[in-house]
Parts: C-alpha cells; sequence; structure tokens
C-alpha cells in the first residue's frame, strides 16, 4: 500500500491544494519499509490527485481538505484521510497500525484561494494553523 502525507519541514500541511509536496510510505504488513518525497511543483487541486494516481498512491493523509479536492482524489481511486497533524512518519506510521486520531473538522469549505479563509475551526493562509 502507497501513502502519501502532504508535507513541509516533515510535518502534515495543513492544506492539500497548498501542499509543496508528499512524503510517500510503502507499507506490507503494517509496517513502512519505505519512504520517499514527491514535489507536487506548482500543481493546483485537480492536477495533485492525477499527480497522486499517477505515482500509484492508495491512501492521501492530510490536515484540511475541500470537497473538491476529496471528490478528484476519490475519482483517482484514492482513500482521504484528513485532520491530520504532526510528524508525517508518526502519521504513517499511526494510519497503518490502525491508531491514528484526526480532527473532525478538517473540510475546507471556500471556493477562493484568498489567504485567511476559513476552514471549519482552524484558518487556513496557504499554511493552516488550528
Amino acid at each position: 500500500m502507497k501513502i502519501a502525507v502532504t508535507c513541509e519541514n516533515n510535518n502534515v500541511f495543513q492544506h492539500f491544494g497548498h501542499t509543496p509536496g508528499f512524503a510517500v510510505f510503502e507499507a506490507d504488513d503494517n509496517t513502512i519499509i519505505s519512504e520517499t518525497f514527491l514535489d507536487s511543483g506548482s500543481s493546483g487541486h485537480g492536477a495533485l490527485a492525477a499527480l497522486l494516481k499517477e505515482s500509484a498512491v492508495d491512501v492521501l493523509i492530510c490536515g484540511g481538505i475541500g470537497g473538491g479536492a476529496i471528490n478528484a482524489l476519490g475519482q483517482a481511486g484514492i482513500k482521504v484521510i484528513g485532520g491530520a497533524s504532526g510528524d508525517v512518519r508518526s502519521v504513517a506510521e499511526a494510519f497503518v497500525k490502525g491508531t491514528l486520531s484526526v480532527r473532525s473538522d478538517f473540510h475546507c469549505n471556500h471556493h477562493h484561494h484568498a489567504e485567511g479563509h476559513d476552514c471549519g475551526s482552524h484558518t487556513c493562509g496557504g499554511n493552516c494553523s488550528h
């Protein structure tokens, strides 16, 4: 199984559509067996779903994410786990062990990319804080 985690400085990046890249983990038998970094370049929301699909990712773990991106990832066959935070490797390890704890308020409800838009109980500004 391939797991991509939105990533900046080895921490879960809090806004899927603006992530600098993904820490990509390969897991087998509930154990992480490899880790690579996938640069998102200047890709936007829709292109990120295609990028992850091309990389054969099965699961995306992120902080915040909007409904359109969730739909695009779902159409690409990628399961979305939102509301994560912390060190990307620890998050991936917790996911494969079934112990990952996430926030329930991870849906971003916006139709523009202005700084400081509201995403539930946290505020996005390129790098969300909650």
